[in-house]
């Protein structure tokens, strides 16, 4: 079991409030070099000249990562639209890295067009985190390209309208599972997402940002106290998934309504149409 400790950070902001990009190369951990030129390495095969760019994200690019404990996280452009029957084989790559790679917890491979990443009329949470959470490591990088990034309603958003839906799928998946493994991931999924959406409830008081569980958690403990103990078991079971489904379908019944309620409120106040992606900086 791994211990709960208080790590990870806020992503800083320059003067005009705009988020800045922590994540290089240099800060990669030497540990992670054969996975990630693996990584490289499949998606080059599979993908072949529709390959436009690989980013890697998340802890391990800004020097963060845990042995064994981080995940890596990346993010693959294409040249053109690809079906989902032409990405079937991302599973089943994903699997034999992680059986292939103890150095961490799971390894996330996602695939965007070109065009997809480059319109950003609205919000959308893949070119937000290719500028403000990611490294290029081959091709050419498009963040540049990309629109810079507060912390603010309308990243907080992105976070809350989904929370209804993403818990609701979160019960049904879970309903009657007895695939041990499959409950893990869904455990540890649904909770981080619980976990920052609390964050997100705040963003506009707190200006700062953080894809880090500890620091989310702790910064919406302080304005939602009487919550606390609810959103401290979310970060256990984010950290330490647990496979009983019986206990987590529990718990997601007695935090939705609380949680749901205070993200009606939220919407009502910020987005009573329940824009998906709003507009940036509206």
């Amino acid at each position: 079991m791994t211990q709960i400790k208080n790590i990870g950070r806020f992503c800083p902001n320059d003067d005009a409030g705009y988020i800045i990009n922590e994540a290089n190369q240099t800060k990669i951990a030497s540990a992670y070099s054969d996975l990630i030129e693996k990584v490289i390495l499949t998606y080059k095969r599979k993908l072949g000249s529709s390959l436009h760019s690989i980013y890697l994200r998340g802890s391990i690019p800004r020097g963060l990562g845990i042995l064994g404990v981080s995940d890596l996280d990346t993010i693959c452009i294409t040249k053109d639209r690809m079906k989902d029957t032409d990405l079937a084989w991302i599973s089943k790559a994903e699997e034999e890295l992680n059986n292939s790679f103890p150095c961490v917890s799971g390894i996330e491979m996602s695939v965007y067009s070109i065009e997809d990443v480059c319109d950003t009329q609205s919000f959308s949470i893949i070119p937000f985190m290719i500028k403000t959470h990611s490294v290029c490591v081959l091709g050419e990088d498009v963040s540049s390209l990309l629109p810079s990034y507060k912390a603010d309603k309308t990243l907080a958003n992105h976070h809350i309208v989904h929370l209804k839906g993403q818990i609701e799928q979160a019960r049904m998946e879970l309903q009657n599972n007895e695939d041990k493994e499959d409950v893990l991931d869904c455990c540890s999924w649904i909770m981080k997402i619980i976990v920052r959406a609390g964050l997100a409830f705040v963003l506009d008081y707190e200006k700062h940002y953080t894809r880090d569980l500890y620091p989310a958690y702790e910064v919406f403990a302080k304005h939602y106290p009487q919550y606390k103990a609810n959103m401290s078991q979310a970060l256990e079971y984010a950290i330490n998934p647990v496979s009983d489904w019986k206990q987590l379908v529990a718990f997601l019944d007695e935090l939705e309504e609380r949680l749901v309620r205070e993200a009606d409120k939220w919407l009502l106040h910020h987005n009573p149409h329940r824009v998906r992606n709003m507009k940036l900086h509206s």
